[in-house]
């Protein structure tokens, strides 16, 4: 079995959440990253040591790694007397790429839309922007990182720190359901997902949970 344990990034910074950004490197907000100490204290002593880290190439995703690690975690795993662990980066467990339409304020996207808006994304799960990609897209690239994970970690614990659409698509991948199910999913920002991959297939134990002190 591999085990994943996938954390959405920090909150980001009020001028970036003003706008669809998508894949643009978005810096997190300075007052949270400060006032959320204690999640990333929770954090640290929640996920499993050792582990094989994983980022994106976002610098959202890789400063949210290193303030987890910074509140417990390598202390806790140099105390134990083992090595730190190395992050990796995976670029196909960045965030959807919204082509054209990033930097767009989010009052100006509806006029682009070929199709209705989701309920709980700016867009439909299969609605392409002009020069990005679908959700349906994002739930491609995804699922097979996620395999390469499984087999070059097999029997490990992988954490992932990475995206709010990249986490709703790796739910997908795991049960088989639809871009536009997915989307129905909450994932907030520094919420644990967990996921495992065994002989039979994948296995969601938790979804969109926060760690518990």
């Amino acid at each position: 079995m591999t085990a994943f344990w996938l954390i959405r990034h920090a909150l980001v910074e009020e001028n970036a959440r003003a706008v669809l950004y998508g894949t643009m490197d978005v810096e997190l907000c300075p007052h949270t990253l400060q006032s959320q100490v204690p999640t990333y204290q929770l954090l640290a002593r929640t996920l499993p040591r050792p582990a094989h880290w994983v980022t994106t190439p976002l610098s959202r995703t890789i400063r949210t790694a290193e303030a987890i690690r910074r509140a417990g975690y390598d202390a806790a795993i140099e105390d134990a007397g083992e090595p730190l662990p190395v992050a990796t980066i995976e670029p196909d467990l960045s965030e959807q790429h919204l082509g054209d339409w990033q930097g767009l304020p989010h009052a100006d996207l509806p006029q682009h839309l070929q199709s209705p808006a989701h309920p709980f994304w700016p867009l439909a799960g299969d609605e392409r922007p002009p020069g990005g990609e679908s959700m349906a897209e994002v739930i491609a690239r995804v699922g097979p990182a996620l395999e390469r994970l499984a087999v070059t970690h097999d029997g490990e614990d992988v954490v992932i720190v990475s995206h709010g659409g990249a986490i709703r698509a790796a739910v997908a991948h795991a049960l088989g359901i639809a871009a536009d199910n997915a989307l129905h999913l909450s994932v907030q920002n520094l919420s644990l997902t967990r996921m495992e991959r065994l002989a039979g297939g994948w296995r969601v134990v938790c979804v969109n949970t926060m760690p518990l002190g």
